[in-house]
């Protein structure tokens, strides 16, 4: 497996890997851990790590754990003397750790996530060489002092100064020369780099060899290449700078015999000129022009030349940020028999993932249009180190471990199934990933748990195993036999440049990027930033690290567009129609012949919102004299009906086209209202504390419910259940039945249940089910109820001021709540965890919203699309000259209607 070329130098336990993300591993000392039970001291002997975080403890006995001990969790670090009696024998020295968490991995010599252990501890180790443990103190408590800095910035600045003092104080040592023949050309600092860590020493170069010494010994203590074995060198930019220089010994493999990382550009150029020197009377170099000639010409495979290019663009698989990126070639993953004839078995190669579906690439193109500069149309990017260990996880668990901080991804988000994986990358509204190399290797132990990891459960109570195959494939071997080949077949060969073209070439960037819709973050494109610009430390290693896990656009390679290989017609491709049907390809019913038919509903809200950027108003009409603050609409649609504070309910027809009725049921301002399934009765909430119940075919109110001591602020309606919010601090709900003799009778109103809020309550919302009520209050918490006990199911106080509107999203399993402190917030119903805060440039009054996109109305009158998933606002519609303070949008969507604070009422449609 690629990148686990290194992992074979060492057979021990410790590995690099068990360090945090940019920690460095300084010295080693044989040392014993020492605890005491019931009187009695236990001796556990093993190597004491120092690290520039944290202390490791590695015990030589496999059934004993790994102990790492942050520095940052110690409280207090000191060298203990003991006493020296003269009638006992003398006792050796100790270095005693109180510390507030104790990481324990690898238990039972199992790789398996890490146990934290918090709770005040103290851990005292006993080094074999006793006269270092004083100087060893020393130099905890320097570490101790960086990791316990406030800023970011100071901790790395401070174990830098550290690295390089330890750098300047060593030197190679030459005595480990292959031969005293050797004659040295130059040695400097430099770190080796392996997947997701990096490894600080001496490097040497001499007439015969590349020599890479470890500052602290591990994996070995020297690495050599011979000059003469070298076949391929690349310059490389690691995190964003030309610091970087690769090795291979071998020509078409795609894993290198070293990478290293200089700290000085010049010194880096020195070597690599230096071996290029050496090379050019042994080997022929190649440019990407050349490589792509032998391929045209049928010399390399597809396989090779995307291997070469990946190299040639600064792909790595010793940086995952930058591994090598390879496509999807197929497109069928239910078949029970892969047809290479046919055209439909394989992805459009001329479009990048997130164009692949039209619907969703409609909804993408509909945010960008209305983002603000820079622009983009894909929020992630199809290569990052956490899509790298997706796949390789069962082969790479410890990398996995590393990457998430002793945790495995939950097991439903595992790489479980390459069907599922593909369709999420087709549907998935942030899931745009590409494919790595090994899918075209020969290496099949990546889709198998050969290592028996318990990877979790999932959640339909299978275990994560082996990766489910297509049906098309007997096995993993056959799965990557046939993979191999779909990728060399005719079909690939003849559209291959169009998919180089996409991430190698001049549909990379600029105008043409933007006609191919391949346009990502500015961040991933090299030169995107320059990090050395930003002076605050803390903001530039932010920066650094957030393009680092995004992940990174390969350097470009080709400036025009990339010739068609010359490939030689075996077979006749058919085409079915299809094919050139974007949407029938990928219809639900496409993918696979069982597949339930789904709801034209949801289908229709889907494609409502999916268009809702297209929102045109159709007519507007100024019939209030104050704000507009709730409108309803009859069940058939003909009649509108809406509330003001100037104390009248309005009726008017469809279309807003006849004024019809005008009614007034006091003197004070009326806060919102709805209509009954009935479609006879319009309820209204009032300031006066009153609820009223109008009659639309009598003409005349019909009920008034007394029910508060403050105005009433919202009303909502369920199962013949009113539920009426008030500024009293309560939320009311009662149990209404009308006398059935009679539809304009009175009705009995029976108190069933008063929620008790701690501030007046401004909004509530009921989900589709009628099951919870979400209430938002004046002091900014967000309450969520079970309707059916009437017991508080979470309480987040999440805006720091009143909150205007709250509502469920469709599947009941979010919130979302705005505020007066211009925040739109998501809130888990499940857990009651704010997982989304927008702070948008305006307060947002009233909205409705999907789950994945909101339509709101903001205090300068406009309309907002955002995108909760991105946070970014995809596209900004005028509406009113004043807040929009009231909204009402259809079943399907596809009808709004808005009412504000110029006293006007639009009624906007999307164009069919």
């Amino acid at each position: 497996m690629a990148f686990l070329k290194t992992q074979e130098r060492t057979k021990e336990r410790f590995s690099l890997l068990l360090l945090d993300l940019e920690e460095y591993y300084f010295e080693q000392h044989t040392a014993y851990h020492v605890t005491t039970a019931s009187k009695k001291e236990r001796k556990v002997r093993g190597s004491f790590k120092v690290c520039s975080r944290s202390v490791i403890f590695d015990p030589e006995d496999p059934a004993e754990p790994i102990l790492k001990i942050p520095l940052r969790d110690c409280k207090k670090i000191e060298f203990v003397e003991q006493e020296n009696n003269p009638f006992n024998e003398p006792r050796p020295s100790v270095i005693s750790i109180s510390c507030v968490q104790v990481i324990y991995i690898k238990e039972t010599n199992v790789i398996a996530p890490y146990r934290n252990e918090r709770g005040t501890k103290k851990v005292s180790f006993q080094l074999e060489g006793w006269s270092k443990t004083e100087d060893v103190v020393q130099t905890l408590l320097q570490l101790h002092r960086a990791s316990c800095l406030d800023k970011l910035g100071d901790q790395t600045a401070m174990i830098a100064a550290n690295l390089q003092s330890r750098l300047a104080r060593s030197s190679f040592d030459k005595n480990c020369f292959q031969s005293v023949a050797e004659k040295p050309h130059m040695e400097c600092a430099v770190e080796m780099v392996m997947p997701l860590v990096s490894n600080p020493g001496h490097v040497c170069i001499t007439d015969e060899s590349l020599y890479f010494q470890p500052l602290n010994g591990y994996p070995e203590q020297v690495i050599q290449i011979k000059l003469h074995s070298v076949r391929r060198i690349y310059k490389r930019r690691h995190g964003l700078r030309p610091l970087g220089l690769e090795v291979f010994c071998t020509e078409n493999d795609f894993c290198s015999d070293i990478y290293l990382k200089f700290y000085k550009t010049a010194d880096r150029d020195e070597i690599y000129y230096y071996i290029a020197t050496f090379l050019e009377n042994h080997v022929t170099e190649h440019t990407a022009e050349s490589y792509m000639l032998q391929w045209q010409r049928g010399h390399l495979s597809n396989y090779q030349y995307l291997l070469h290019l990946n190299n040639l663009a600064d792909r790595s698989c010793n940086d995952l940020s930058q591994y090598p990126v390879f496509p999807w070639v197929l497109a069928d993953y239910t078949s029970a028999r892969l047809d290479l004839t046919n055209a439909a078995t394989f992805r459009d190669l001329s479009k990048p993932v997130g164009a692949l579906n039209k619907e969703r690439l409609d909804q993408l193109l509909a945010r960008y249009r209305g983002m603000p500069e820079p622009r983009f149309m894909y929020g992630s990017h199809y290569s990052s180190p956490g899509y790298v260990l997706f796949y390789l996880v069962r082969v790479a668990p410890e990398h996995m471990l590393c990457l998430q901080n002793g945790r495995y991804d939950h097991a439903d988000r595992m790489f479980n199934s390459i069907g599922d994986t593909w369709k999420n990358c087709l549907e998935g509204a942030t899931d745009f990933k590409e494919l790595i190399p090994e899918f075209y290797g020969k290496d099949c132990s990546f889709m198998e748990n050969k290592l028996r990891l318990a990877l979790g459960r999932r959640q339909n109570g299978s275990l994560v195993g082996d990766v489910v195959l297509p049906p098309w494939a007997s096995d993993t071997k056959d799965f990557l036999q046939k993979h191999r080949t779909a990728l060399e077949c005719q079909y690939v060969s003849e559209h291959l440049h169009e998919w180089i073209d996409l991430v190698f070439g001049f549909k990379q960037r600029g105008s043409e990027a933007l006609a191919a819709h391949n346009v990502f973050h500015p961040l991933t494109y090299e030169g995107g930033i320059d990090c050395d610009s930003i002076d605050d430390p803390d903001e530039r290693i932010a920066m650094l690290t957030q393009i680092l896990e995004f992940g990174q656009t390969p350097t470009q390679l080709f400036t025009i567009a990339h010739p068609q290989r010359i490939t030689p017609r075996f077979q006749n491709i058919t085409h079915s129609p299809s094919s050139n049907s974007p949407v029938s390809d990928l219809s639900p019913a496409s993918q696979s012949e069982d597949s339930s038919f789904e709801d034209l509903t949801d289908e229709s809200r889907k494609l409502a919102w999916t268009n809702m950027g297209n929102l045109t108003p159709i007519s507007s009409h100024k019939i209030h004299k104050e704000a507009v603050t709730g409108i309803a609409v009859s069940i058939d649609g003909a009649a509108i009906f809406s509330t003001s504070q100037d104390t009248t309910l309005k009726m008017f027809s469809k279309e807003l086209k006849d004024f019809q009725r005008s009614v007034s049921f006091s003197n004070m301002a009326l806060s919102s209202c709805l209509m009954l399934a009935d479609g006879k009765t319009a309820v209204c909430s009032s300031w006066d504390n009153n609820v009223y119940f109008y009659s639309v075919p009598f003409g005349r109110r019909q009920d008034t419910l007394m029910g508060h001591d403050d105005a009433v602020s919202q009303v909502c309606w369920f199962d013949d259940r009113l539920y009426t919010a008030s500024w009293d601090s309560t939320v009311k709900v009662w149990q209404c039945a009308s006398d059935s003799s009679s539809g304009h009778k009175r009705s009995q109103f029976e108190l069933l249940a008063e929620l008790e809020h701690d501030a007046g309550v401004n909004t509530i919302g009921l989900n589709a089910a009628g099951t919870l009520l979400v209430s938002g209050c004046k002091d900014g918490a967000v309450t969520i109820w079970d309707t059916s006990s009437s017991g508080t199911l979470q309480q987040v106080h999440c805006h720091t001021g009143t909150i205007h509107h709250v509502a469920f999203s469709p599947d009941s399993r979010h919130v979302l709540s705005v505020g007066a402190d211009s925040c739109m917030k998501v809130t888990d119903v499940q857990t009651g965890m704010v997982i989304s805060t927008v702070k948008a440039a305006e307060e947002q009054r009233c909205f409705c919203w999907d789950g994945n996109s909101v339509l709101c109305g903001g205090q300068s009158g406009d309309l907002l699309l955002w995108d909760v998933l991105s946070n970014t606002v995809t596209q900004r519609i005028p509406a009113h000259s004043g807040a929009v303070t009231a909204m009402w949008m259809s079943e399907l969507c596809s009808t709004v209607i808005t009412g504000g604070e110029d006293r006007q009422i639009i009624l906007w449609k999307l164009p069919s």
